[in-house]
């Protein structure tokens, strides 16, 4: 029962074009893809305002602070 063969596919393709008939899914795949450009031309509107508006800020100074690391030990 493996996957499909390129019959099987076939099969299903020209129930669904009887089904739904060429002109109705020729309307669903421009919806479809009208969406799917929507979502696109949104997502890179965002990622083009985000890194403007939370840019890390550097804070540049004098100062050093002096650390030292110790190791924990188990008992």
């Amino acid at each position: 029962m493996g996957s499909f063969s390129i019959w099987h596919w076939l099969i299903v393709l020209v129930i669904v074009m009887l089904v739904f008939g060429t002109k109705k899914l020729r309307n669903i795949g421009q919806d479809l893809g009208g969406a799917v450009k929507g979502f696109k031309d949104g997502m890179k509107e965002a990622s083009a305002d985000k890194p403007a508006e939370n840019a890390p800020q550097q804070q540049v100074g004098g100062q050093t602070i002096d650390v030292e690391v110790k190791e924990k030990t188990k008992s």
